[in-house]
């Protein structure tokens, strides 16, 4: 069992009990003959000041609702297995791409914008593929999306030569999806360029892709004429997939909205509650506390 307060914000109301003290009451004046027959106490030394403290605590402590639950996590993940296939070659250099920010590369909008989609993949296993003139893996499947968006970051152009290997990224793709054990898998392949380079066709890829049941989303980024559409449409159409044109940030920003939509991720449900509201207790001690005190007042007002 573990213990939190539903409005935490509320005991900061805990720093005016001083005011108890401090603050200026209104009082009866009494008059005695003898100065020796008043008491001399101060009202830190009064019960009935700590139990104006005791009481206000309690309320406030009400007012924050306090709350027992249990935490259980579970180990099954409900999301996706998805790879993401980032283009490094030498042209995803060019700037011009975002025309909110003219001087950004081409590649730096497409990191930007492939962060903005990992956040919203909740409960997805996703891992990153670099290619260029070769394809690595930069990051396994994961479900630590921040650790992902992290080690995208550290990438940039040229890292993976200057060249384009689709067919390379897409079997490096396939070979780290393998890894995963969700029933839907997909591969998210963004690229500015013609395929001139790497061991593996492209169209080896998309048989064994087939054979896997992964779909492919292809991203075609710049000009129509800078990348092969043609391949791009075929690798989409043959896998179940959906092939985009992107010739700038804000339709990138889309097609991304779409896919998200189209492989929708699961909501996040792997801790679960058992709630138990305390709010009642603190408030029984309080009538109890008022219920003791009030003959108490009563008997000494007589």
């Amino acid at each position: 069992m573990h213990f939190n307060f539903g409005s935490i914000a509320s005991l900061l109301l805990l720093f005016s009990l001083p005011c108890f003290y401090y603050c200026k009451q209104s009082s009866q004046r009494y008059y005695f003959p003898k100065l020796q027959w008043i008491k001399r106490r101060t009202l830190l030394f009064s019960w009935e000041m700590w139990l104006k403290f005791l009481i206000f605590s309690l309320l406030v402590l009400a007012l924050a609702k306090p709350f027992l639950y249990e935490s259980k996590v579970s180990p099954h993940k409900k999301g996706r297995d998805l790879i993401l296939a980032l283009d490094a070659s030498g042209s995803m250099g060019q700037s011009g791409f975002d025309t909110q920010a003219h001087f950004r590369s081409k590649y730096e909008s497409a990191i930007h914008l492939a962060t903005e989609f990992i956040k919203k993949r909740q409960d997805d296993n996703m891992g990153i593929v670099i290619f260029g003139t070769f394809a690595y893996t930069s990051s396994p499947l994961t479900y630590d999306l921040n650790a992902l968006s992290y080690l995208l970051q550290m990438t940039n152009v040229g890292i993976a030569g200057e060249s384009t290997a689709i067919g390379d990224a897409l079997m490096q793709a396939l070979r780290s999806l393998s890894y995963g054990q969700a029933k839907n898998k997909a591969i998210i392949l963004i690229t500015d360029g013609y395929h001139n380079a790497g061991s593996t066709a492209p169209k080896e890829a998309v048989r064994q892709a087939i054979a896997k049941d992964v779909t492919i989303y292809t991203i075609g980024l710049g000009k129509k004429s800078d990348y092969d559409i043609a391949l791009l449409q075929t690798i989409a159409k043959k896998t179940g997939g959906k092939s985009y044109e992107a010739n700038d940030a804000d339709s990138l920003a889309q097609i991304y909205e779409e896919i998200n939509l189209l492989e929708p991720s699961n909501i996040r449900s792997e801790r679960y509650r058992k709630q138990q509201l305390l709010i009642f207790l603190p408030l029984i001690l309080v009538l109890l506390v008022l219920w003791f005190w009030r003959p108490v007042r009563q008997r000494r007002s007589v």
